[in-house]
């Protein structure tokens, strides 16, 4: 498999996606079967157990406090594709309260190389690597959080599609999360992020509409 193309900001040893294929099934539907991807062992549709915004599709594991995202943001236009990435992360840092200085950094922003992606309808597509120190539920205690996006940028339709894993790292002994914290064997991994950002497919544009 082909490595990402560098930027300026960073490098990532991409790896082989497919090696996760063991661990995956089919790819699954979102957004009512206009878009599919393969998503991690364990990923439970948060939809059945609360509402999710209509532009989300939101997964947890079933067995840790980890979650991936797919959703629909508006596209940019005054946001360069390779500062797009980046806008989107310090976009959740502000969400999460976490723009103090050192609450959370960018350690790589990496181009994905068209031919290896199923969303061929994008003009471009990165992935970026940060770490954030956010609290849950608005709780005093912190936990550090590895942050990967995916970003396809879509000017044609007005849309870039962000997908988020959320991985903790550091838990925080009286943060809520230090109880979700399952066998290292039902982790899920970069590997499989790379997955779903490799198998995500568009069905249907009318989505977009």
């Amino acid at each position: 498999m082909p490595l990402p193309s560098e930027t300026s900001q960073g490098s990532y040893a991409y790896g082989e996606m497919l090696s996760a294929a063991g661990r995956t099934g089919q790819p699954r539907p979102l957004f009512g079967g206009a878009l599919s991807a393969v998503l991690p062992h364990s990923a439970t549709d948060v939809s059945e157990l609360r509402e999710i915004p209509d532009n989300q599709e939101v997964f947890a594991n079933a067995h840790t406090d980890q979650s991936m995202i797919v959703e629909l943001v508006e596209y940019q236009k005054e946001v360069a594709d390779h500062e797009a990435a980046r806008y989107h992360f310090e976009d959740i840092a502000a969400s999460n309260k976490a723009l103090e200085q050192g609450t959370s950094e960018v350690s790589s922003v990496v181009a994905l190389q068209k031919q290896d992606l199923l969303l061929s309808e994008c003009s471009s597509a990165w992935m970026l690597t940060g770490t954030q120190r956010v609290s849950k539920f608005n709780e005093e205690a912190r936990n550090e959080v590895a942050l990967h996006l995916g970003l396809f940028r879509l000017p044609q339709f007005s849309t870039d599609i962000l997908v988020s894993f959320n991985d903790p790292q550091d838990i925080n002994p009286k943060s809520s999360s230090a109880s979700a914290m399952g066998p290292e064997e039902q982790l899920w991994t970069v590997q499989d992020f790379q997955l779903l950002l490799q198998t995500l497919r568009l069905h249907n544009p009318g989505l977009f509409v």
